[in-house]
């Protein structure tokens, strides 16, 4: 390494031997002579006079010396700022989210780590699932948070939680009075979906296919909320993470249609590229992500 060279060059300069700078340096002499010799063919001068009594800088030595010198302090100041951000909570992290993991789940937790770690500087960005995968291979997120998993090898994955995803309908819909449904009622319904690409869509796109349930129709939202108040104004059904509508439901806004002895579940993951290092604050947001949290769940009937 070159900094081992230019620190190997600066000690033979300020002691004028070789075996007393070998010595601090706990190197052989000859060691010390490959590294000074490796370093005047790279410049392509010689950097030093030898003789049996001492060892002086030549001109071109000493312009060396000047700049090795701010070199070392540069090199050693930013190794100390890396180990602090290895070492200690501190530095900041870009973390990428798809909606309902970002607008539900996160914020809680978020606002949990900065009151513990102020020094941490978060920024956080919502997206879809395909879209935090591609920023995240992209380099401009530093963590991710996805529904569904992903097989790409350039990704580390880690499991983060379990999420229920339930259907839900407009409380004047017909299907809202009874305890539980059937798949073959939810035939012919009108439905309301996630965009193509989120991992909320892949999940229903999934469940309407092996189930084999044709839609009368359909409408698309690109949001969550969006989707809430369509089913809420008596546009359709739609499945959506309980996380989404704990909270319409418990205030009566829409119904819940249970899906008679099933329940229905998806993994949320934690995404990285395997080639970044983590830094300490990274890993212990992460740790401290991965503690138990769940909405209350039904089981099935």
């Amino acid at each position: 390494m070159i900094v081992d060279a230019l620190r190997v060059f600066a000690t033979v300069a300020e002691q004028r031997h070789f075996s007393r700078a070998g010595e601090l340096l706990n190197l052989s002499q000859p060691g010390v002579s490959l590294h000074i010799r490796n370093l005047e063919n790279e410049l392509g001068t010689k950097l030093l006079h030898r003789s049996p009594k001492e060892v002086r800088l030549t001109e071109a030595g000493a312009i060396l010396y000047k700049h090795v010198k701010q070199i070392l302090s540069h090199y050693e100041e930013a190794d100390r700022e890396i180990q602090l951000l290895r070492d200690e909570v501190t530095g900041s992290i870009h973390i990428g989210a798809s909606f309902t993991i970002g607008e539900y789940i996160l914020p809680g937790r978020i606002a949990e780590f900065a009151n513990q770690y102020p020094q941490v500087n978060l920024q956080v960005t919502i997206h879809n699932t395909e879209e935090i995968i591609a920023a995240i291979k992209s380099n401009i997120l530093d963590i991710g948070f996805i529904e569904g998993e992903t097989s790409d090898h350039e990704l580390s994955v880690i499991p983060y939680m379990k999420d229920e995803m339930i259907i839900v309908a407009p409380c004047s819909h017909p299907l809202s009075a009874a305890n539980a449904v059937d798949k073959d009622m939810l035939q012919n319904q009108v439905w309301v979906l996630r965009e193509p690409g989120s991992g909320t869509r892949a999940f229903s796109d999934h469940f309407l296919q092996h189930a084999q349930i044709s839609h009368k129709r359909s409408y698309i939202f690109n949001s969550s909320q969006g989707i809430k108040e369509a089913v809420s104004a008596g546009l359709g059904i739609a499945m959506l993470s309980r996380w989404i509508v704990r909270k319409e439901l418990a205030r009566g806004e829409i119904s819940e249609l249970r899906i008679r002895h099933q329940l229905l579940e998806r993994n949320f993951s934690i995404i990285s590229r395997k080639e970044n290092a983590a830094t300490m604050a990274i890993t212990v947001f992460i740790e401290k992500l991965l503690a138990p949290v769940n909405p209350d769940r039904k089981p099935p009937v």
